[in-house]
């Protein structure tokens, strides 16, 4: 009885209404669309609208960031579908948004490393976290590399796209990928006001982690005072976050709106198989890879999505993994993972463990051979994600990464450059999904590291809310 009085409480017959009314309204657009009868526009955007209205009710209801969030999406798209050329000038709300976000994540990061290390002076456990973390890395990431290069090949999504009229390639500035020499540097801060500046996040976290050391080695006179600033600035930062994230859903809107309003809705029809291979391939690697980890781990699945549920959105719309950070740090902390193993994992990950998008490039340099003709045997194609392994590493602080990375790849294996325009077209969609990915991935090492440690704390994990979002 219970079960039927919650099924059917007011957000609950909010939540169906809006099915029932997203049904009709797409029988309407598709009989419209096949020309089986003609429906008036007025029509059509009216049931449109009162689908909308009906989640922005139960939004209301709701009062969760994360539901805001995603009726923020919605409401995006219908914005840049009705209203394209404001919405093409509406970037500038998300971009606030990641200026704000930015300024978080050095602090954060700095403070709660040193707090990690120092608090506990088990240096230890340090060395013990980075080789666990990179080795789960490594494999996880190669993992992804091999799903990209099955999807493709099953999908064949380059085969038969019809060359573009004209040279392309003149459009695309040209790049190189970094050499090994570039990448090892990169690693490493030459100033750490211009690391935190750039958001070099590796950097930080290795100026962190030395930081903590030496504070770890102070003598107590001099290691409490820092330690209680660090912890100070921890705090503070996670409640800066929390009031940064309620312009979360504005900025949502905006960068989805955005999309849409300059790319057209008819962009989504385009190269449809190449975004469909994407999709579905890193849809099975979460399911296929992360999930069973998550169950081998014992991880409670549903509290696990709930944590993950805000940073996914947020990273999905903004396609920005810096932007899901803070945020993500915070619920792992929440959801049982100790602060100093959160603090250290996962901005390592965020240069080390791209799972979504070192599967993007594994799929896309095929796409790449299959739209140009050339036939890739098995070797090659191995070859070419045995090089990724190593490349996809300098992924992290650089612009376009993944483009300089695919170009670099291109040139390496004397691939043409000229189909790389083609992905370019939809490469914001599938930046989305990538990025999303690489969000879910990086709190899942959180955890794995965490249970590895013997330091998971499960009633933690069973109780897990985000009461940040709710009461809002």
């Amino acid at each position: 009885m219970a079960f039927f009085q919650k099924l059917f409480d007011k957000k609950s017959k909010l939540l169906f209404l809006f099915f029932i009314v997203f049904l009709i309204s797409s029988i309407l657009h598709l009989l419209n669309y096949y020309n089986v009868t003609l429906i008036h526009p007025t029509l059509l955007l009216v049931t449109r609208l009162i689908g909308i209205l009906i989640l922005v009710l139960f939004a209301y209801k709701r009062r969760s960031l994360t539901t805001w969030i995603l009726v923020s999406m919605v409401l995006g798209v219908e914005f840049g579908f009705d209203l394209p050329e404001i919405a093409s000038k509406m970037n500038i709300f998300s971009k606030i948004f990641l200026n704000l976000v930015k300024t978080i994540i050095g602090p954060l990061i700095f403070s709660t490393l040193v707090v990690g290390i120092a608090g506990h002076a088990d240096l230890k456990q340090v060395g013990r976290m980075s080789w666990k973390s990179i080795l789960y890395f490594e494999v996880v990431s190669t993992i992804a590399l091999f799903i990209g290069l099955i999807a493709i090949n099953i999908s064949k999504a380059g085969v038969g796209v019809n060359k573009p009229v004209g040279e392309v390639v003149n459009q695309i500035n040209p790049m190189k990928a970094q050499s090994t020499e570039e990448i090892i540097l990169h690693i490493f801060p030459e100033n750490i006001a211009k690391s935190v500046a750039e958001g070099q996040v590796l950097q930080i976290v290795v100026f962190s982690i030395i930081f903590g050391i030496a504070v770890a080695l102070l003598s107590d006179t001099y290691r409490k005072p820092m330690l209680t600033f660090t912890k100070a600035l921890s705090e503070t930062m996670f409640k800066f976050t929390n009031i940064v994230m309620y312009f979360a859903p504005i900025a949502v809107f905006a960068a989805i709106a955005y999309s849409v309003g300059h790319m057209g809705i008819d962009i989504l029809l385009n190269l449809a198989r190449l975004l469909a291979t994407l999709y579905i391939a890193l849809i099975a690697f979460m399911l296929v890879i992360l999930l069973p980890i998550a169950l081998i781990i014992r991880i409670p699945i549903k509290k696990f999505i709930a944590a993950v549920s805000e940073p996914f959105s947020i990273a999905f719309a903004t396609t920005s993994s810096e932007s899901a950070l803070p945020i993500a740090m915070e619920n792992m902390q929440k959801f049982g993972v100790p602060q100093k193993i959160v603090a250290f994992v996962m901005p390592t990950g965020y240069s080390f463990n791209l799972d979504g998008t070192t599967l993007y490039l594994s799929l896309a340099s095929v796409f790449v051979a299959q739209v140009a003709g050339i036939d890739l045997s098995v070797s090659q194609q191995i070859i070419i994600v045995l090089t990724l392994m190593l490349t996809s590493k300098g992924v992290a602080g650089v612009p376009r990464a993944s483009l300089v990375i695919l170009l670099g790849t291109a040139a390496s294996f004397g691939l043409p450059t000229w189909p790389i325009f083609i992905i370019l077209g939809i490469d914001e969609l599938m930046d989305m999904a990538r990025t999303g990915v690489n969000v879910v991935g990086n709190c899942l090492a959180t955890a794995v590291v965490a249970r590895w440690e013997g330091e998971f704390d499960d009633k933690a994990a069973r109780n897990f809310n985000a009461d940040y979002s709710e009461d809002l």
